[in-house]
Formats: structure tokens, sequence, C-alpha cells
């Protein structure tokens, strides 16, 4: 009985040319984060479930899928919970990772790590049950320097100005700054999770909106104050402490190199996860704010407080590949242009010549090259549709003719052009033709 091949719900598959785009963009990503130091960590996809749903709430273990083997399934009738779970995550397992280890690491630890994480959430359109999340993170030992805080824009600006996905902006504010100016209007502070909550609507909402919900928590008069506090200069805001950080933050990153034209300080930024403390970031891509945020984060007081009694306060950003590179898929602005790894594909011309066809693209491969062997002995006119077809640039020709004439016929997929080359020349002109060093 035949089964239906069918992709589960939830996930991104892409065809060889999109991945191709989808592996240059994770490169990209990675060669910013070494580029400022940053060190790369991969954590199990599973962790065991007590230590993964310590610091959770109920709808977050909704989401969580745990491990399902025979046995966690038995436990799982007994009303247990199963022993395993996969990570929703990469925040968690690093504090898991950091606790841990400890005693091993240099402090501030300067983390990257690019992996899948799982969720449970109905699939929809933009949202995965698998995806990629791209973190770093700057944990310290008692304390952090807010010198770290304006670093990661850094890292942000370099990644996404290489990527070249059109114009950007990264907002930053500051949540110590937020909670101040709750407190000069003499709001609670049992009520301040709720008003922020709502002012985080800014932005996505009409300000008349969510002054009408801030209100409902506040008070009218003071619900008003609030929003035009948030809709000034920070220049203009009382002194505080909050005040002094963002600014801070905000001249070292332009010192650091980022334009002030991609940097905008916004105090209507939140961020929603409660363990933030200090400096929030979120970055938009300009001409498309449909999308969201493709990048966000902030600094938090102590990343590992349910699994050591050693204070590691941090700061970090994550981007979520999958979700961004789906969407840019969509709208055209991230293309698959490349359809093929290889440089050149060598050519069965002749059978008696294969070992020949073997040692011309060991040859090749050993010079830096990344040269395809066509197999079987077709005729030659369907091997050139595959390597059309493929996107492969170059077709190496070596029959019984140039090897009598000592020459190598490359054919130039791209231009329709060939060159009888001397074999004693052919690195040099493929370099040539490839126009690099």
């Amino acid at each position: 009985m035949s089964v239906e091949p069918r992709t589960p719900l939830g996930v991104l598959e892409l065809l060889p040319a999109q991945q191709l785009a989808f592996q240059r963009m994770l490169d990209t990503i990675r060669r910013g984060f070494e580029r400022f130091g940053f060190l790369p960590i991969e954590t199990p996809a599973y962790e065991l479930s007590d230590v993964l749903l310590t610091k959770t709430g109920g709808e977050t273990e909704k989401q969580v899928l745990f491990v399902q083997s025979t046995g966690t399934l038995e436990k799982a009738r007994d009303g247990k919970r199963p022993e395993l779970a996969l990570h929703f995550d990469l925040t968690v397992p690093l504090a898991r990772y950091v606790a841990e280890h400890e005693h091993e690491l240099v402090f501030p630890f300067r983390r990257y790590q690019i992996q899948r994480v799982y969720r449970g959430e109905r699939p929809q359109k933009g949202r995965f049950r698998e995806f990629y999340q791209c973190d770093i993170d700057v944990i310290g030992k008692d304390s952090l320097a807010l010198a770290y805080d304006a670093e990661l824009p850094a890292v942000i600006y370099g990644i996404f100005a290489e990527l070249g996905f059109g114009k950007f902006t990264i907002k930053i504010n500051n949540r110590r700054l937020l909670r101040e100016l709750l407190e000069s209007l003499a709001i609670p502070a049992e009520r301040h999770a709720d008003a922020l909550h709502e002012v985080d609507r800014l932005g996505k909402q009409d300000r008349t909106e969510v002054e009408a919900r801030i209100a409902a928590v506040t008070g009218a008069d003071t619900a008003r104050r609030l929003l035009d506090l948030l809709a000034r200069p920070l220049a203009e805001l009382p002194a505080s402490g909050g005040k002094d950080d963002l600014q801070r933050v905000y001249d070292t990153t332009l010192a650091l190199g980022v334009p002030a034209s991609a940097l905008q300080i916004d105090l209507s930024i939140v961020r929603g996860l409660d363990y933030y403390t200090g400096t929030v970031y979120e970055t938009f891509l300009d001409d498309h704010p449909r999308i969201g945020s493709i990048c966000s984060g902030g600094r938090y007081d102590n990343l590992a407080e349910h699994y050591t009694k050693s204070k590691l306060p941090g700061v970090g950003i994550s981007i979520g590949a999958t979700r961004l590179f789906s969407q840019l898929l969509e709208l055209g602005i991230a293309t698959a242009t490349q359809r093929t790894t290889a440089h050149a594909l060598v050519l069965h011309v002749e059978a008696p010549l294969a070992l020949e066809y073997a040692k011309l693209a060991a040859e090749l491969r050993a010079a830096g090259w990344n040269v395809e062997v066509y197999g079987g002995d077709d005729k030659l006119g369907k091997q050139f549709k595959y390597a059309d077809r493929s996107g492969v640039p170059l077709a190496i020709l070596y029959g019984s003719r140039e090897r009598d004439a000592g020459v190598v016929k490359i054919k130039d997929l791209r231009a329709g052009v060939e060159h009888d080359v001397p074999r004693a020349e052919l690195l040099e002109r493929i370099r040539a033709l490839l126009h690099t060093e």
C-alpha cells in the first residue's frame, strides 16, 4: 500500500536553490557573530522536562513538544509528565548550560547559538512548529557593563547591512526608564506590567485605542500623561538612571559605527517578556513594517536564577531566521538565484577516458574548486541539458581529440562561449572565468 507523501504542518521545507539561499543567510549571520568574538555553543534538541519547564507558565507548557518514546507514553498514562521535552527557545537551555558549566567558562561569556527550536503552536502563516533561531548573549558574573548593551545593535547592523534586505531601523528603549516614568505618575507597581503590556501596542494600533486600554488600568488622565511623556524626545524627559543608561547605549552604539539613520530611540518599545530589566531592542525593515520585528532582545538581571545561586546578568538578541526568510522569500526580497554549489561540471565525453575525468576533477578540487563529474555515458546533448538545468557556470569537455591536441575545452554556460585552453593553463583560465582570486 502506498502512502501519500506530505510535509507535516508548521515546518518550512525548501527546494535546493531556496535552501542554498537560506544557508547563505545563516552563514552571514554566523560570520557577523564571530566578527565580534562570540563563541559557538550547541545544546541538545531536548532537555529534561523539569529543567526546561522550571520557569515557565501554564500557557508556555501547552506549547511544549514532549519526546514520546514508548516509556514516556506509559508515564503519561500514569499522569506523569514525560521526562524529556524539545526546547522551545534557546534562552532556557543557555541558562542551564551556563549554570552547569559556570566554573569552566570565561566571564563575560560571549556565546552565539544557531539551532532549530520547537513549539506546539497551531500552524498558521508565518508561524512554525520547527524553526531556526540565531541568538547572541553576553553573560556576566555578578555584574555586566553597559557597554555590552551597545555592542549588540552594532552586531545586528553589520549582519543586516551585509544581507542587503533593504533599509532597516534598530529601535532601542530601556525598561528601567519606563518603570521610572510609571512611578513618576504614581502608577502602583502591581499595575506596571499591565500598563506596559498596553504601551507595547503603540505603533501597531492607533494611539486613541491604546490610550483607552491604558486608561482601564491607570485612569484616563494618567493614561494621557503617560503617552504624552512617551512621545517626547529623550532629552526632554526628567533626569533618571534609566534615561542616562539609554543615552549611553545610544551614544556608544553610534561610536561603534552604526549610523544614526539606522538607530532610533523609541520609548514605545517594551518587549513582552517580563524578565527584561534594562535595554530592549527591536529591528524593523523600513519598507516592510507589516513583517514586524525581525530581531529583538534585551537585558536581564539574572539569567540562571532557577539553576544556581550565582548572579548572572546578561544581555541578548535573537533573529528568528526561519520566519524572516519565509516572509522575505514570499515578498521576493530574498531570492534563490544560486542553483548549484559546483563551479564546474566535467562531462563524460568518451568512456575510455573515465579515469581521466576523475583525475581532472580531483586536480580542480585540490585547487579549491567545487567540481561535479557527470557519471553516466549519456549523449552530450543530455549532459548539456543537465548542466543548464543545474545552473553550473562551466562545463569541461576532454575527449581524445582534446587530449591529442594538449588542450581542454571549457564552455562558459553563462555566456554560451567555448574556450580551448592549453592543459597547463586550465586552473588559471578557470580562475579568470569565475572572476576569483
